[in-house]
C-alpha cells in the first residue's frame, strides 16, 4: 500500500509538472503568435524610425548649417571690396550718437559700395534659374537699384533737384567715365591688335539713349520758351506723358533684346574668337535659387536703410565740406551706386571682351535714361511731388552733347568695329 500510494502520489506529481510545461508552453506559443509577431516588429519599426528620425534631424541641421556658412562665405567673404561693408553699421552708429552729417555722409558712402556690388551679383545669380526673359526684367529692375532706392528717398524728402542730378550724373559717369577708362585700358593691353565689338548693338543704344534725351529736352524748352499754356502744370503733365511713352519704349526693347532678336545680342567673344582660342567661358550659378532671393531682399532693405541716413545727411555733409550739393549729387552718388560696374568694365576691356564692356557702359546708360529717370517721375506723380523731366538747360545741353560725341565715336571706329 505504500508503494501504491507513494506511486500514485509520483503520477500526480508528474501529471501537475506536464500541466506546468504545458501551461509555460502555451505562454511562449502566444508569445510567438502572428498578433504578437506585428506588434513587436511594428514597435521595431517605431524605434528604428525614431532612431532614423532623430539622426535626420540631427544631420539635417548640421547640413543646413554647412550651406548658411558657404552661403555667407560665398556672398561676403569672396569679394575684396566687401571689407567696406563694416561702414554702414559705424555710419548708422555715428548717426545715432553724434550729429556729425559729414562722417555718417561720408561712411554710409563705403557702406553703400560693396552692397550694391552684391545686389547685382545676386540678380545675376537667380537669373540663372529664371531664364533669358524674367532675368533681364530682374536686371533691368536691380540693375541700377542703388540709385533707384536713393533717389526715392530724396523724393520723399522733397530733394528733387538731387533726384536729377544723381540720375543724370550717373549717365554721364557711365558714357564718359567708364567707356573712354575703357577704350583707353584694352588700347594699352591690347596695342598690337585690333579690338573687336558689335556695332548693331552700339547703335541700337545710342538711338535710344537719343530718344531719350529728347524726353528730357521737350519739357526743358517748354520751360525757357515760356510757351506753356498754363505755367508749371504743362510742363508736368509733358513730363509724366513721356515718361509712359519712354517706359513702354524700353518694355519693346527688352523684348526686342530678350525675344525677337537675341541672337544679335551674343557677344562676339562668345563666338568665333573663343573657339580659336580655346577658351570655355561657361558659367553657372554659385548659390541657390532660394539663396539668391533671400540674399537679394537682405541686400535691398539695408540699402534701403542706408540710403536713408545718406539722404538725410547730404545738405549737412555739404555744409560741413563746404561743397555743393550738386557736386555730391553729380559726382559722388553715382560713382557709389556705379563703382562695381566701373571696375568690371575696365577689367573686361583688358580681357579683350569689349562688347560686355559696352554692355555696361552704354547698356546701363540706357537703362538710366529709358527706365530710371522715368519711373522715378511717375513714383513722384503716385507721391504727389513735382517730379519732372525739366533737368534745366545746362544739364540737358550736358547730356545731348555727350550722347552725340559717343553715338559719333562709335559710327566713327570702321577698323575696330565687327558689323
Amino acid at each position: 500500500m505504500c508503494y501504491t500510494f507513494f506511486g500514485s502520489n509520483r503520477t500526480q506529481k508528474e501529471i501537475e509538472s506536464l500541466k506546468e510545461r504545458s501551461s509555460h508552453a502555451f505562454e511562449d506559443e502566444s508569445l510567438i503568435s502572428p498578433e504578437n509577431i506585428g506588434q513587436n516588429s511594428h514597435s521595431f519599426h517605431e524605434s528604428q524610425l525614431g532612431s532614423s528620425y532623430g539622426e535626420w534631424r540631427i544631420w539635417g541641421s548640421k547640413h543646413l548649417g554647412s550651406a548658411v556658412f558657404m552661403s555667407i562665405r560665398i556672398v561676403v567673404f569672396s569679394n575684396k571690396l566687401n571689407f567696406l561693408m563694416p561702414f554702414g553699421p559705424l555710419a548708422v552708429l555715428i548717426h545715432i550718437l553724434t550729429d556729425h552729417n559729414g562722417w555718417v555722409f561720408f561712411l554710409t558712402l563705403l557702406g553703400i559700395t560693396p552692397l550694391a556690388e552684391r545686389l547685382g551679383y545676386a540678380t545675376e545669380q537667380l537669373a540663372f534659374y529664371t531664364g533669358d526673359t524674367v532675368g533681364g526684367l530682374l536686371n533691368a529692375t536691380f540693375g541700377n537699384a542703388t540709385e533707384i532706392i536713393i533717389s526715392i528717398y530724396a523724393l520723399k524728402s522733397g530733394m528733387i533737384r538731387v533726384v536729377q542730378q544723381s540720375l543724370l550724373g550717373s549717365i554721364l559717369s557711365n558714357m564718359l567715365l567708364v567707356l573712354g577708362c575703357a577704350f583707353f585700358c584694352g588700347g594699352i593691353v591690347f596695342n598690337k591688335k585690333q579690338q573687336v565689338f558689335n556695332k548693331a548693338i552700339a547703335v541700337l543704344n545710342s538711338g535710344l539713349l537719343l530718344m531719350a534725351v529728347m524726353g528730357l529736352l521737350f519739357p526743358a524748352v517748354l520751360h525757357f520758351t515760356h510757351t506753356e499754356v498754363h505755367f508749371g502744370r504743362s510742363e508736368l503733365a509733358l513730363s509724366r506723358f513721356s515718361s509712359c511713352i519712354m517706359l513702354l519704349a524700353y518694355g519693346g526693347y527688352l523684348f526686342f533684346q530678350l525675344k525677337s532678336q537675341k541672337n544679335l545680342y551674343k557677344p562676339i567673344s562668345e563666338g568665333e574668337i573663343l573657339h580659336e582660342e580655346g577658351l570655355d567661358d561657361d558659367e553657372g550659378p554659385e548659390i541657390s535659387k532660394w539663396e539668391s532671393m533671400i540674399w537679394l531682399s537682405i541686400l535691398t532693405a539695408w540699402i534701403a536703410i542706408l540710403s536713408q541716413y545718406l539722404v538725410d545727411a547730404i545738405e549737412g555733409a555739404s555744409a560741413a565740406w563746404k561743397m555743393p550739393v550738386s557736386f555730391i549729387s553729380v559726382v559722388l552718388l553715382p560713382l557709389v551706386g556705379n563703382a562695381a560696374e566701373h571696375a568690371s568694365a575696365i577689367m573686361f576691356a583688358m580681357k579683350d571682351k569689349l562688347d560686355i564692356s559696352l554692355g555696361v557702359a552704354i547698356g546701363s546708360s540706357t537703362q538710366i535714361s529709358m527706365f530710371a529717370i522715368p519711373f522715378c517721375v511717375v513714383v513722384g506723380w503716385i507721391m504727389g511731388r513735382p517730379m519732372d523731366l525739366n533737368f534745366q538747360l545746362f544739364e540737358t545741353a550736358t547730356l545731348f552733347i555727350t550722347v552725340l560725341v559717343v553715338a559719333f565715336l562709335l559710327q566713327a571706329l570702321p577698323i575696330t568695329l565687327k558689323d
